[in-house]
């Protein structure tokens, strides 16, 4: 079993950003309430697993925060304490779930397609697919050659062979892959990337930032991010105090990731467009951060490589989120598709069975908030912020990779425990504030780390969110 203090330092370890302080933890990995007492509040079960997540978010932001108070104190700043509350780090991974809009939850969003799901083999394997968006929908059932129903789309499935049918998706950029055990998603992915990879790939003299009220104070973050890694990765940045300019595609609204809207900027480019490409490489030129969660060598397709990036702004941080690392990382993925993959979906699975007293009934099953996703944004903030603090400390532009697929081989390191289930709204008032904007009125989760001498920002969301 990995403690808190024991996951902090592997992460301070790996990144090269020691020597750090160490922060404090408070309380305990969240066990399952005993929902037979009187008043007992009912656990929120998308977050029933036998996963260490509380001591995977706590010291992922636990990381991001220590790393953050040196950046601080290279400015100017003091010395200053670390804190963070187990239950509510968990209850962050569900922090779409906790959002509301003039009262009421927002629902989540959902795939309205059959080629989203698990669907069995001709060889009895599983397999999770995720449509996603309508051009893999259609693109998946022109492969399946199948209609948009789950009969149609079964009856194609099952006449594959499991491991053709995944070959198939990954070579036509589809999302899917077969159910595998953690074993034997490692015989695949034998070197495992460490949850935050920085690598240096260019010269670039020290980073000397002038005082600031905040760690990040008047560094600029361009955050071409969709989904939660990305938005998770942005936010955690503003909160310490960087500038965050999230650039949109036109054609882009507000999903899950709202919850992560706080405290940035946005503004909309059409990168197939050479007017706002060239504007794309202006605010490059005058930016300290890039986060990029496209699919790998989307954007370098288009003239934004991490290499390039370091030659157009020497000294810039460049921040890679993906789906997979090691040699699918070329995939696409989601969430849920690598959950299965990895050996999470698997594991939850029987863990669930166990739970219902039939070990022997035990089929594949999500986690259902979005852990990985939200653990890679934390992971990817906190590398990001190692590499500044290496900036300062040893010059040179800075690449950070984390993907989800190491971010799950790090969960499943961190040992098990008997139940983690949980209310998210339960202590949570301390980090729960609300804003108004033209969307209607909102309660929303803020940072749940504490920091004595730089408060963490809590933002306000963007004048219009255009939720689904």
């Amino acid at each position: 079993m990995t403690t808190p203090h024991a996951a902090f330092e592997f992460l301070n370890r790996s990144t090269g950003a020691a020597p750090l302080p160490v922060p404090e933890f408070e309380g305990s990995e969240p066990q399952k309430p005993d929902t037979e007492k009187p008043g007992a509040e009912k656990p929120l079960e998308s977050l029933a697993t036998p996963f260490r997540l509380a001591t995977a978010a706590a010291s992922a932001l636990a990381f991001g925060a220590a790393a953050a108070g040196e950046i601080w104190r290279f400015r100017g700043g003091e010395k200053q304490t670390v804190r963070v509350d187990l239950a509510a780090a968990c209850a962050s991974l569900s922090a779409p779930s906790i959002l509301r809009r003039n009262g009421s939850p927002i629902p989540p969003h959902k795939d309205e397609t059959a080629t989203t799901g698990f669907y069995q083999s001709a060889d009895r394997r599983w397999l999770y697919m995720r449509g996603g968006f309508p051009h893999l929908v259609r693109r998946t059932l022109e492969l399946l050659n199948a209609k948009d129903n789950a009969k149609s789309v079964g009856e194609a499935v099952s006449k594959w062979n499991g491991l053709a049918l995944e070959d198939a998706i990954g070579f036509l950029g589809l999302a899917g892959a077969v159910v595998r055990s953690a074993d034997e998603w490692r015989a695949i992915d034998s070197k495992t990337a460490a949850p935050i990879t920085l690598t240096k790939i260019g010269e670039a003299p020290p980073f000397r930032p002038e005082h600031s009220a905040t760690p990040l104070g008047g560094l600029r973050v361009l955050g071409l991010t969709r989904l939660i890694a990305g938005e998770a990765a942005t936010w955690s940045l503003a909160a310490h105090g960087a500038e965050v300019l999230t650039i949109r595609s036109p054609r882009h609204a507000y999903g899950d990731e709202a919850a992560f809207a706080a405290g940035k900027h946005s503004r909309e480019l059409d990168l197939a467009k050479p007017g706002d490409a060239e504007a794309l490489r202006q605010l490059v030129r005058e930016s300290h951060i890039f986060v990029d969660s496209h699919r790998p060598g989307a954007l370098a397709k288009l003239g934004f490589s991490p290499a390039t990036l370091a030659h157009t702004a020497p000294g810039i941080v460049t921040v890679s989120l993906g789906a997979y690392s090691g040699s699918w990382a070329p995939r696409r993925g989601f969430e849920a598709v690598v959950q299965a993959a990895s050996g999470l979906a698997a594991e939850q699975g029987a863990y669930l069975a166990a739970k219902r007293g039939r070990p022997h009934e035990a089929l594949p099953a999500l986690i259902g908030a979005p852990v990985l996703c939200t653990l890679t944004g934390y992971l990817a903030a906190a590398g990001a912020m190692a590499a500044v603090l290496r900036r300062i400390r040893e010059g040179g532009s800075w690449h950070v990779e984390v993907s989800l697929s190491a971010t799950a081989a790090w969960l499943m390191s961190l040992g098990r425990i008997d139940a983690a289930a949980m209310t998210p709204r339960d202590g949570l008032d301390p980090y729960l504030y609300s804003c108004e904007t033209k969307d209607g009125w909102f309660e929303l989760l803020g940072p749940v780390v504490r920091m004595d001498k730089t408060p963490l920002l809590k933002g306000v969301l963007p004048d219009r969110l255009d939720i689904p």
